[in-house]
């Protein structure tokens, strides 16, 4: 029986998708604890015994100072070295929505989230095609998951792009697909440059992105399911029961498997 992989999702200070993202690992695989980041400050050690990470989406210290702000620079000052040995290990690390506005402001990935150019929150599905190369990734090349926030615009300087670009490591760019295109709104929904909507770090084990991947684990999710599901039924075909966001979680639980 292969070892499951241990992931831990950090909690605390208006973070709130950590249930659905634990539920989401469990169910692929992996065991998971949600711990507070007071918790994990005190006892660094915890890390220790992780090969995942996740900082999940919510409102982290209410977006008082600009999203992600002051839980990233929390996560700086105290787990800066400690996060630097678990990614020297062979590990991985994902951001979701406010969770890759923390890891950009603790510097673990490049770049910032700004506010959208609609200047307003913006909650709906969009149409990703992937870019990069990542262990997150693999295998997947478009899927539809919804967002939500409203500072998901991603803006680096012109150097950052170029060497995000070089070394492949655009992971994620908006695309008018099948669910964008019921919109009234065009499929970049924030004013992302280069339509950015996730990039990677330290060779792909590092990904951070604005949608939600724990929000469209299942079929019904989806917003225009009922739709597919009469389409499935006429063809004669089976209805699935997976939605299109899973695939993320399987393949970090994978990652490890294949060791």
């Amino acid at each position: 029986m292969k070892k499951k992989p241990h992931a831990i999702i950090f909690s605390g200070y208006g973070l709130n998708t950590e249930d659905e993202t634990k539920a989401t690992l469990e169910q692929v695989g992996a065991t998971a604890d949600i711990i507070h980041l007071n918790d994990i400050i005190a006892k660094p050690s915890l890390l220790d015994k992780a090969q995942i990470v996740v900082f999940p989406g919510g409102f982290s210290y209410g977006d008082d100072t600009g999203s992600g702000k002051a839980y990233g620079n929390r996560v700086k000052q105290h787990l800066g070295k400690a996060l630097e040995k678990f990614l020297a290990r062979d590990t991985l690390l994902i951001g979701i929505c406010n969770g890759f506005q923390i890891i950009t402001s603790a510097g673990i990935l490049p770049g910032a989230l700004i506010a959208n150019d609609t200047a307003r929150y913006s909650d709906r599905w969009v149409d990703l095609e992937v870019q990069g190369s990542s262990p997150w990734l693999k295998g997947t090349k478009t899927f539809s998951v919804p967002i939500a926030h409203g500072e998901g615009k991603y803006y680096a300087p012109e150097e950052t792009l170029e060497k995000l670009k070089s070394e492949n490591a655009i992971a994620l760019k908006y695309v008018e697909g099948e669910t964008s295109k019921h919109f009234s709104m065009p499929p970049n929904p924030n004013g992302s440059l280069q339509n950015i909507a996730g990039i990677t770090g330290y060779n792909g084990r590092v990904l951070g992105l604005m949608p939600h991947p724990e929000r469209a684990v299942r079929f019904t999710q989806l917003p225009h399911w009922t739709f597919l599901r009469e389409e499935y039924v006429r063809n004669g075909k089976q209805i699935p029961t997976e939605g299109p966001g899973l695939q993320i979680f399987k393949n970090a639980v994978n990652y490890f498997h294949g060791k």
